[in-house]
């Protein structure tokens, strides 16, 4: 199910996204701001995964012997 989400831009934005849709070959405008949303999930991810790795170095994590542990 998709939900349709309106954003006011200024009209420099409103450039910079129309020529990047056209430059780049995106299908929509939908299209760019799908992409753009992907890439900061993805990279929300990632800052995740890194503090994990922190705290891991950290002596902060756990061994878990089975899922049952998880708890």
């Amino acid at each position: 199910m998709r939900t349709v989400v309106n954003i006011s831009l200024p009209a420099t934005m409103v450039k910079v996204v129309e020529t990047t849709v056209k430059e780049r070959s995106y299908a929509s405008k939908s299209e760019f701001f799908r992409t753009l949303l992907r890439l900061w999930m993805e990279g929300q991810l990632r800052e995740e995964i890194e503090e994990s790795r922190t705290e891991l170095k950290n002596g902060k994590g756990k061994i878990l012997r089975s899922l049952k542990y998880l708890r």
